[in-house]
């Protein structure tokens, strides 16, 4: 029988109750015409009612890809976690997975990505549950959120700590999937998968493992199909025998305003001349600066925000291959893109599956990792991933917590005062009038990294802003480096309201960070 089904009979093998895990980012890998069709079953039957939804990595985007919002209706969706949810711009509408989010409609968690991923291995296999350390004493533990993002799912914890060989973890008991949505490029008659235009293979294979451990479904959304036996075993990232159903959609996006990129899927390298360089700005002057802390041979993970125009500085400097950059969605090597294209890379090296990108990410095998921030608070702690006010600014945590819970060395990037007149001259910079607020804080609104663990595990951690250098220190936060132009008492520890001091044997951070050229890095 042919596993070929529109995507409204797919829709109509989910069942009421049903726990859906959706391979997706963003509108990357997004198989959003079954989404679709789920939602428009839903409004013209009634069913499936109830169903909790997995994201490792948010589903959809605010900029034509739905993703989730086709599902976020009450009744049909009673329980949602994810890694991280569509943001965008407060120009445009809050998606409706916010709306339900913030009006208390559904249980909602924002689970580490990572830690969303071992949950689907560690169900697929049987064991009791994901034991981590990854998350400890930020949002993610229950002794403060434990996950959740309201009230509603605060009633129904989902983690706890618990004692195990002499020490403190962190319990994900298992949610076991009874359907895979994942999308893939190429299907032939019998199910196997190639992901020859996809910018990345994301956690398809081991969403579909855990559905069908648990005798569920597994269906696939691909843009074309091939006769049986036509594609190379290689090639195959889910082998057929996991394969349900598949919905052909010729029109998917290979991600966000994107509909093919032949660079983004390594089919073709691009010359490094074609890329843009970043805009001669104060968030330039920063990326330069976090760019310093880079050696030749490294590598560095890398966040969305100021530090993914790094790879950028080193571009313009002439040494775009001197440091391997890895990110959360797989792609290795080559240069991460920016923009709506946030989470692809074009001239990858490699791409490894999310989940075992992951375990890369956990166990801190790279040299250091750039990250942005909304605010940082007297203890070190940076909030990424609530923003009270317009909660849909931020995606939530993503692969934030996994990144830096381990990391040797991080590198925060961002703007000490929110909506500043900084100017930049080629003497310095200089804060024309004060911002609307300062983002040091006194405690920050959500805790997605903590300070003080950092200092237990002895990670080295630097906040860069167009201001000054800030380290993590037992003292507190303490500027060690000042940019040219900038008063140190009147535009950091005054700013701050003495949340920053400022070293004794502060130094001024070079004026080549403010040239218009090439500032001299070599690897």
């Amino acid at each position: 029988m042919s596993k070929v089904v529109s995507a409204s009979e797919a829709a109509a093998r989910i069942a009421d109750g049903a726990v859906v895990t959706v391979s997706s980012s963003s509108a990357l890998g997004c198989p959003d015409l079954v989404l679709q069709a789920l939602g428009e079953r839903f409004r013209a039957e009634g069913h499936p009612k109830a169903i909790t939804t997995l994201h490792p990595i948010a589903a959809g985007d605010m900029y034509g890809v739905k993703g989730m919002d086709w599902i976020a209706q009450d009744g049909l969706l009673a329980r949602v976690l994810a890694g991280s949810y569509p943001s965008g711009s407060s120009n445009l509408p809050m998606p409706e997975i916010w709306k339900m989010i913030v009006e208390d409609r559904v249980a909602a968690y924002n689970v580490p990505s990572g830690i969303l991923f071992d949950m689907h291995r560690e169900a697929a296999a049987r064991r009791p549950g994901v034991l981590t350390k990854v998350g400890m004493e930020t949002f993610a533990d229950p002794v403060r959120e434990g996950c959740a993002m309201n009230p509603r799912g605060m009633a129904a914890p989902i983690v706890k700590r618990v004692e195990f060989g002499g020490e403190t973890w962190l319990h994900f008991p298992n949610i076991q999937p009874d359907v895979c949505i994942l999308r893939a490029t190429t299907a032939d008659e019998n199910g196997n998968l190639t992901y020859e235009h996809e910018g990345a293979y994301l956690g398809g294979l081991e969403q579909a493992i855990a559905a069908r451990n648990n005798r569920g479904l597994v269906i696939a959304q691909v843009s074309r199909l091939t006769a049986a036996g036509s594609l190379r075993p290689h090639d195959v990232r889910v082998p057929g025998h996991l394969v349900d159903l598949i919905v052909l959609d010729p029109d998917q996006k290979q991600t966000c305003e994107t509909p093919y990129d032949p660079a983004i899927s390594g089919q073709i390298m691009r010359p490094w001349s074609s890329f843009h360089l970043a805009e001669h700005g104060v968030e330039k002057v920063i990326a330069r600066r976090a760019a310093q802390e880079l050696e030749g041979g490294m590598t560095a993970n890398l966040g969305f925000g100021i530090s993914a125009m790094v790879p950028r500085i080193l571009l313009e400097e002439g040494h775009p291959e001197a440091v391997t950059w890895a990110i959360e969605q797989g792609a290795v090597g080559g240069m991460p893109l920016t923009g709506f294209a946030f989470g692809c890379a074009s001239n990858a090296w490699g791409y490894i599956p999310s989940p075992q990108q992951f375990i890369y990410f956990q166990g801190a095998g790279f040299d250091l990792s750039f990250l942005s921030f909304l605010e940082i608070d007297v203890e070190g702690n940076v909030n990424v991933s609530k923003l009270g006010k317009k909660p849909y600014l931020t995606a939530g945590c993503g692969g934030f917590v996994d990144i830096t819970a381990h990391a040797r060395k991080i590198v925060f990037s961002g703007w000490f005062e929110a909506g500043a007149d900084v100017r930049l001259g080629a003497g310095g910079l200089t804060v024309a009038s004060p911002g609307k607020f300062c983002k040091m804080v006194e405690r920050v609104e959500h805790v997605t990294f903590s300070g003080s663990r950092a200092r237990e595990q002895g990670q080295e951690v630097l906040y860069v802003t167009e201001r000054c250098v800030i380290r993590l220190t037992d003292k507190g936060l303490v500027a060690t480096e000042i940019m040219p132009g900038i008063d140190p008492a009147r535009d950091i520890v005054a700013a701050s309201q003495g949340r920053v001091m400022v070293a004794e044997n502060a130094v001024t951070m070079p004026l080549k960070l403010l040239a218009e050229g090439p500032m001299g890095w070599r690897p």
